[in-house]
């Protein structure tokens, strides 16, 4: 796939043997993923194989003992996270995320919330094809701008292969990009966000604010029963940001808040549960708040769902699932999709004496990714207001909900 078109590559005929079953089980994965999506995403799934990329090793490794050599790194505690280092790519895990949500505004008042999500899905560690072409790694991109005044939702998404610079994530440094879509440091240590297409997008620039968070248990972050269904996981919970918002191919400059989120591992959900239910609030007097719920099948919530409570100092404490309770309220059916999502929940944390309500700033802040992950969730600004020791607490910040429509999230990461 290049520029949009699709381009496919001829080779001699050569006799393999059979693939094994743990590369057919990974080349599954990946087509998995695709099914439903677009022609576009479709062709280049199909280059996964048609290129080489994933070419296997039987005559190398004698079969079966292939999978041994392409093991990828699964998470597990004690990692120790540096910085800024650990802002850059670990490309040993299979999945990782770099996740950027915020709340705007304008001196005149108008509002906006904005989301920027690059993802980087591993193929094959270690590619028989020594070419550039060969595919390692693809990179996914979500952009989206709610725009809160004017009662309206936008969003891009992007898929590409690292080729000659396409896409990417550096290690040495903070840096990871599709096309012209970037995020990193700048000189300074400021995080540049810049994604603009079709007159709509954001050009950002953030402050660290706070000391990053390390969530679960000091940084690993338990998702299922195994122990490595589980990321590494961290954020930046109040990043003081400035810049321009462009819509209709106008920019607009804003100030506020932005929240990072950077997460990766290898697996991550298990069979019995179909999504979750993600919230991060930052409240007016300098605290934060995040809690995921991991929904089972059933509908219950997972005992691995958690949280973490920061204090207006950078100091966190880690909420086990049976520390809160999130009640979901008013439902939104998407004329899009078809899903029903909450757009209003009730969070109780009685440990900290907690009692809130979150309500969307926006109904319809629904992404159907069928150009890229082939996922259709819920991804927008809410805001939120209640007490805390018998104090009145207001905040805003964003949810994300999947797993409401379309297979199981589970299945995409099996």
């Amino acid at each position: 796939m290049i520029n949009g078109s699709v381009t496919t590559m001829v080779r001699p005929a050569t006799r393999r043997k059979r693939m094994p079953d743990s590369r057919r089980k990974e080349q599954a994965f990946f087509l998995r993923r695709f099914v439903g999506c677009s022609f576009r995403s479709v062709a280049v799934a199909s280059l996964l194989i048609l290129a080489g990329s994933v070419a296997t090793r039987e005559a190398a490794t004698g079969g079966e003992g292939e999978s041994a050599v392409r093991i990828w790194r699964q998470a597990s505690p004690g990692y120790e996270f540096r910085f800024p280092q650990d802002h850059g790519s670990h490309p040993e895990y299979r999945i990782e995320w770099w996740y950027y949500t915020g709340n705007l505004s304008t001196e005149d008042g108008q509002r906006f919330g904005y989301q920027l999500t690059f993802f980087r899905v591993g193929v094959d560690p270690k590619p028989e094809n020594p070419s550039r072409w060969a595919i390692r790694d693809l990179f996914m991109t979500h952009l989206a701008v709610s725009d809160l005044s004017g009662r309206r939702f936008l969003f891009r998404e992007r898929m590409n292969r690292p080729g000659p610079g396409w896409a990417g994530a550096e290690t040495s440094v903070y840096k990871v990009w599709n096309g012209d879509w970037v995020a990193g440091l700048n000189a300074s240590g400021k995080h540049i966000l810049r994604a603009v297409e079709n007159g709509m997008g954001v050009e950002l620039d953030l402050e660290a604010g706070k000391q990053p968070i390390l969530h679960g248990e000091g940084g690993y972050s338990r998702k299922g029963s195994q122990p490595g269904n589980a990321s590494c996981y961290y954020s930046l919970t109040r990043m003081p940001t400035a810049g321009w918002i462009w819509l209709d191919g106008k920019k607009t400059a804003v100030r506020g808040w932005s929240w990072m989120d950077h997460e990766f591992g290898t697996s991550f959900l298990e069979p019995e549960q179909r999504g979750w239910d993600w919230f991060s609030i930052q409240f007016e007097d300098g605290s934060e708040l995040m809690l995921f719920q991991l929904r089972r099948v059933d509908n219950s919530a997972d005992l691995h769902s958690g949280g973490t409570l920061i204090d207006v100092s950078g100091q966190s404490v880690s909420l086990h699932s049976a520390e809160f309770t999130l009640r979901p309220g008013e439902t939104w059916r998407s004329p899009h999709s078809g899903a029903v999502y909450p757009v209003e929940w009730k969070i109780q944390v009685p440990r900290w004496d907690l009692a809130i309500q979150v309500q969307a700033a926006l109904r319809d802040q629904e992404l159907r990714a069928q150009g890229s992950s082939g996922v259709t969730y819920w991804e927008g600004a809410v805001q939120a207001w209640g007490t805390r020791a018998g104090r009145q607490v207001r905040g805003r910040g964003y949810l994300e909900m999947t797993g409401y429509t379309g297979r199981p999230m589970s299945s995409l990461f099996e």
